[in-house]
């Protein structure tokens, strides 16, 4: 019994234990047919397993395996998926593909797609979902797409794209070449080599949103290509989006995401409204994860420091001022800290609080919306970036506060200053002193609080440190 159980044991050990690929040597490949999916660098076979729905000991045979140990670059028969070959690969959906659009680009159907992912329906395909896909190996892809204008048939949209109706019901996997609708984001065999293929209307060269997923408190840069002079707007999640030209044909949009946002999927909606007062419009549900903030202890504060006859006005004065997106962007690049010890913290952006009277009579839940930076009372505050003081005076909660308005919606706040020194509609730049740190407002001792707004929601100041912004 004793001898029995070691075997079971060791067989499980054997099968779930598998060590995370690295460069070696890869093994021999199997003589089994099917798709192949090429093993990434982190990989593990038991992870490999669970991504395509099947079981370690059944890879392990199909690509006839000595043992769980895998490398970069091994190709792997997957094991039930029976009629399908090619190179299984993964990709997280950017903003403007759909089920859809990715069927027509990897020329799979759109079944086979769901079969792979086990999707039940087409919305379940959101940006910043890993989808696996089958490709073909050198398979070319479509160079170019258009949209199938109201009132327009097949026929004419071919003509005008010198091709024929038969051509485009093949490549679209069109039932019939009655079976386009208005609207419908066709691919075509010939055109502009350098367009993007996506499913967004054809008015829109490219849109790449970063991060994707993304993560509460973090900035989402939004980049549009045009194909045509338009105007630009859009939501994502409840936010009315601001966009600003970048360059000829090219805008860009930052929106903060709220460290409280739920994880789950939120809509992001995009219009270009063209010279001839024409809408193209697309939306497309966006993926936004938990940025696993801790719990900070619990904040034991006067009862004037919570009450929300104290608090909410003042948080609707500072709404409005950061509300605003002014059209020219002051700053150029990564911003500098504006502590005098840049690398101290002695609190960081996100962390879950719970504020509490000392007699327990009230309590408020929230979160920390920027970074205490180290340091005692008197040493300099600096700018992080270029920008003019909107701000500069006394607060209950804040204390002696400045905001700086950097630009295109981004403004950066310091509170519990022990001395203001810059005025409203005042330029700075990037180092200038503009107060002194304090401990006024709701504070338990003196730091600097600083925090960045974006389009009217505070994010992550660390990021800003750390990457260039659009």
């Amino acid at each position: 019994m004793v001898k029995r159980l070691f075997i079971i044991t060791l067989s499980l050990v054997l099968a779930f234990s598998a060590t995370s690929a690295s460069a070696q040597t890869p093994t021999p490949t199997s003589p089994s047919t099917g798709p192949v999916y090429i093993v990434q660098e982190g990989d593990t076979l038991w992870e490999i397993a669970i991504l395509f729905d099947t079981g370690v000991a059944d890879i392990m045979a199909a690509n006839n395996m000595p043992d769980t140990n895998i490398y970069v670059g091994n190709r792997l028969v997957i094991p039930g998926l029976e009629g399908m070959n090619g190179i299984l690969i993964t990709k997280i959906v950017p903003f403007g593909e759909t089920l859809r659009s990715l069927s027509r680009q990897y020329r799979i159907d759109e079944m086979v797609l769901r079969k792979l992912n086990h999707i039940v329906s087409p919305t379940e395909v959101y940006a910043g979902y890993k989808l696996i896909i089958l490709q073909q190996e050198g398979q070319p892809g479509w160079p170019a797409r258009s949209n199938l204008e109201p009132g327009e048939t097949l026929l004419e949209l071919a003509v005008r794209q010198d091709t024929d109706p038969w051509t485009l019901t093949e490549i679209n996997q069109l039932s019939g070449t009655w079976a386009s609708l208005p609207g419908d984001v066709l691919y075509l065999p010939s055109g502009n080599s350098e367009a993007k293929m996506t499913g967004l209307p054809a008015v829109f060269s490219t849109v790449d949103v970063t991060p994707l997923p993304s993560i509460q408190g973090t900035t989402v840069k939004i980049h549009v290509a045009v194909t045509e002079p338009v105007s630009l707007g859009g939501m994502l999640i409840d936010h009315p989006l601001h966009f600003f030209q970048m360059e000829e044909g090219s805008w860009v949009a930052l929106q903060g995401v709220h460290a409280l946002t739920e994880p789950g999927i939120y809509p992001l909606r995009l219009e270009a409204t063209l010279p001839d007062g024409s809408v193209q419009s697309f939306e497309q549900m966006v993926l936004i994860k938990s940025g696993y903030y801790p719990n900070d202890p619990i904040l034991v504060v006067n009862l004037e420091m919570i009450d929300p006859a104290i608090t909410e006005p003042e948080d609707a004065q500072i709404r409005d001022l950061v509300s605003q997106a002014t059209p020219e962007r002051y700053w150029e690049g990564v911003f500098k800290s504006p502590g005098y010890f840049p690398d101290c913290y002695n609190s960081l952006y996100g962390n879950r609080r719970l504020y509490e009277t000392e007699d327990g009579t009230l309590s408020i839940s929230g979160f920390h919306s920027g970074v205490d930076l180290c340091g005692g009372a008197g040493l300099p505050i600096f700018a992080p970036a270029p920008g003019v003081i909107v701000f500069a005076g006394p607060l209950d909660v804040r204390g002696n506060a400045t905001i700086i308005d950097h630009g295109w919606g981004v403004y950066s706040g310091f509170w519990h200053q022990s001395e203001i020194l810059v005025q409203v509609s005042q330029k700075v730049e990037t180092g200038d002193i503009i107060g002194r740190v304090g401990g006024t407002g709701r504070v338990t001792g003196p730091h600097l609080h600083w925090e960045i707004w974006v389009n009217g929601v505070q994010v992550n100041p660390l990021e800003w440190l750390q990457e260039s912004f659009p």
